[in-house]
């Protein structure tokens, strides 16, 4: 079950904010009975890419023996 602070796994691009599948975020809060949750996605120099609200199947925790990788990315993409 994902809580509040727990790090999460993107499972699908999400292009208008610039995150790719695989990405790392927090999450935030959690909507009334697990109906999704607010994720928040920063730079390992601590730019938020985006806080956006995501259903259930959008996310999963980390698995055990998985490696965080890095790839760069373009200054915030958020939508108006």
């Amino acid at each position: 079950m994902i809580k509040e602070l727990d790090t999460v796994v993107l499972t699908t691009d999400l292009q208008e904010y610039g995150l790719e599948r695989g990405d790392i975020g927090t999450v935030v809060l959690v909507h009334d009975n697990s109906n999704g949750f607010e994720v928040e996605f920063v730079t390992l120099d601590g730019e938020t890419m985006g806080v956006v609200s995501l259903f259930p199947s959008q996310v999963r925790p980390i698995g055990r023996r998985e490696i965080a990788h890095v790839r760069p990315v373009e200054s915030s993409q958020q939508p108006s």
